[in-house]
């Protein structure tokens, strides 16, 4: 891996966007160069130490999964190398970490798939025996798996700001109903797919998140990251079942081992209330959680 990336500085590009993960420059009108850096968000809160290596992994994963998908869905993809945008002198921030991709019209709902129940869902289902205004049956616990996947979407928010749980029919209010239909299906579709690949590999997809654009002849093409450990909760097969009967978290390859740190942590004797700035990651959390990302990408690949 190459040298740890907090924030890319192309000066060749325009910069669109700095989200919390990947810098977006703009590639004349049609296209977008995505840069995947090293930068970890947790609690929608950016860490100011960056995990080596992080960046090309979740590219890199994210490029497998695109490959495996494509007849279920478009995507965002357009086959040009990264490098050809770029000056000589800015093809190593680019290279191995990036994606050209086409620029869409972003529709404004994360495509929440669980197949599992966990993390916030699992805190709403304690509430209401529902998620996302999706009812569920009584008895459930921590990480108990569902009968069906379930789409719970959620309101994208403006940067530095929680994603907010919505309904299916706030999602109808927000796109219309056909739309919204047809991304709850596909959404569904990917992530059984998806699953059913992890699970071969001895990996649980738990839950994951997606999003989608339409592009000039409305067509809805899936778009940003797909099943990276940053955007869905990753379980190795022989950690489940005593974390289970244990009513724990599983082990996960995600960024779930610094979660837990962070709910651990206290500063001047109080827990971290997540908000920025965040608490510094000791070198053993970002070891850890750099090898949690390696052994995720090539257990999926090997």
């Amino acid at each position: 891996m190459s040298t740890a990336l907090h924030t890319s500085a192309l000066t060749s590009l325009p910069l669109l966007a700095r989200g919390k993960v990947r810098d977006n420059y703009a590639v004349g009108t049609d296209r977008i160069l995505m840069v995947a850096s090293d930068r970890l968000s947790a609690f929608d809160v950016i860490m100011g130490e960056p995990i080596p290596g992080k960046g090309e992994l979740l590219t890199q994963m994210a490029l497998f999964w695109f490959g495996k998908l494509g007849h279920l869905c478009p995507n965002h993809l357009t086959g040009d190398a990264p490098e050809s945008v770029v000056s000589p002198a800015e093809i190593p921030q680019v290279t191995g970490r990036s994606m050209l991709v086409k620029r869409l019209k972003p529709i404004p709902v994360e495509a929440v798939v669980r197949g599992y129940l966990a993390g916030s869902g699992w805190v709403e289902y304690q509430q209401s025996q529902s998620v996302c205004g999706v009812p569920l049956p009584p008895g459930l616990k921590n990480a108990s798996k569902l009968t069906e996947p379930i789409f719970t979407p959620a309101a994208k928010a403006e940067a530095g700001h929680h994603d907010e749980n919505i309904s299916f029919d706030q999602v109808v209010k927000l796109v219309g109903p056909e739309l919204a239909s047809k991304i709850r299906d596909i959404s569904i579709a990917i992530y059984r797919e998806a699953a059913a690949i992890a699970l071969a590999k001895g990996m649980i997809i738990a839950d994951t998140k997606f999003e989608f654009g339409l592009d000039d002849a409305g067509q809805l093409i899936l778009m940003d990251e797909v099943l990276t450990p940053d955007s869905s909760r990753y379980w190795p097969v022989e950690g489940y079942d005593a974390a289970f009967k244990a009513g724990t978290n599983p082990p996960s390859y995600d960024k779930q081992f610094v979660r837990d740190w962070l709910e651990q942590v206290r500063i001047n004797g109080k827990p971290w209330d997540k908000t920025p700035p965040a608490p510094r990651l000791p070198q053993d959390v970002i070891a850890n959680t750099a090898q949690k990302y390696r052994e995720a990408l090539q257990r999926l690949t090997a």
